[in-house]
């Protein structure tokens, strides 16, 4: 069993599910089915809370790589035809924001040899083969009673260590109760694990955003839609507990997902808005020291009296504003007539003026 030298694996995780069962056994006793189930799942927990700080450095990273796609695109159209010197200073630019594109894939490439040690260990738990019994017990440090309790263990009648593609001897052999139990137990499961892993891959999206760049965003459509698809034909392949670590972690992961993006929201979304009103509303504050100014009772707001002002403002600026053609002819015409008239009468009173004094003359 050590032609892959993975041993190491198998055995720290052997170690953290019998500690759990050890656990449980406490509480639902050693022969229980949901011991071995709940194992599992803590098991689950267990990973995850360890590498908690490296999904939130991941978070980060991929906020800083988001941040950077303007100065990337720059990059790519200043180097266009020189791709040494496009991945040196792309390097250069990662290196000097503290950037770090792989590790946005980080968190997976660790969960990779816990799925493989859980796989393996489920799979060689079977009371048919005696050199399995062996290798557990002498290589991976089992107790006897402790891996014939987990091939005897059952959830709804389905072993654990069944799969949804296991035939009828098979599934005699492992101890099932019908083959049409451990079918519809695994294919409810498989449904399961399906549709979270959807779930999951769909908040990836909304927290990273769609991607500008074509490649990119194809990847994206891939990870939608093809990792589900592939999982609906493989989860035949996979034990029953396999199938129930899988849907462990992918409703842990939509729920530490949603915990981070409601605490480290995506720039520009509606809850970072939100964030900003309370910095808002204390810049709008009274400064310290000085009373703030409340209308009294019965008197009119002080904001109202601000629409007032701006009419009166605007009105006494549309009088003083340069008449029109039409309205600037009326005063001329009147003050035309008024010289007018006002000629007239001045040269008639010296006229006057002459009339009597050749009255008087002829006196």
């Amino acid at each position: 069993m050590s032609d892959l030298n993975l041993n190491w694996i198998y055995i720290a995780i052997s170690w953290i599910l019998l500690r759990w069962h050890d656990l449980w056994s406490v509480v639902l006793g050693g022969n229980s089915g949901l011991g071995w189930v709940l194992s599992i799942v803590f098991l689950v927990i267990t990973v995850r809370i360890i590498l908690f700080p490296v999904f939130v450095k991941q978070i980060k990273s991929q906020r800083a790589m988001q941040t950077l796609q303007p100065q990337v695109k720059a990059l790519q159209e200043k180097y266009k035809g020189d791709r040494e010197s496009l991945q040196r200073e792309m390097m250069e630019l990662y290196r000097r924001e503290k950037a770090n594109p792989l590790m946005g894939c980080l968190p997976i490439f660790l969960q990779i040899p816990v799925f493989i040690g859980l796989f393996h260990v489920l799979r060689i738990i079977d009371p048919t083969k005696p050199k399995y019994f062996k290798a557990m017990t002498e290589e991976y440090f089992w107790k006897p009673v402790e891996y014939t309790g987990a091939a005897a263990a059952k959830i709804f009648g389905a072993p654990i260590t069944a799969q949804f593609g296991d035939t009828a001897s098979r599934l005699k052999d492992l101890g099932a109760s019908s083959p049409g139990a451990v079918k519809t137990v695994a294919a409810v499961l498989i449904a399961t694990m399906v549709i979270t892993t959807y779930v999951t891959q769909r908040q990836m999206i909304s927290r990273t955003g769609p991607a500008a760049d074509p490649q990119q965003a194809m990847i994206q459509k891939l990870m939608l839609y093809g990792v589900p698809a592939s999982l609906l034909v493989s989860g035949a392949l996979f034990p029953i507990g396999v199938v129930i670590y899988w849907v462990t972690t992918n409703l842990f992961s939509m729920g530490q997902q949603f915990y981070v993006l409601k605490k480290m929201p995506p720039p520009g979304g509606v809850q970072a808005d939100k964030d900003k009103v309370p910095a808002d509303a204390k810049a709008l504050a009274p400064k310290p020291g000085v009373k703030p100014q409340n209308p009294k009772k019965g008197a009119r707001p002080a904001a109202s009296a601000a629409p007032a002002a701006a009419t009166t403002t605007a009105t006494a600026t549309d009088d003083s504003a340069p008449a029109t053609e039409g309205e600037a002819a009326v005063p001329a015409r009147r003050a035309t007539g008024g010289a007018a008239s006002g000629g007239t009468a001045a040269t008639r009173r010296p006229a006057k003026a002459g009339a009597k004094k050749r009255k008087g003359g002829r006196r």
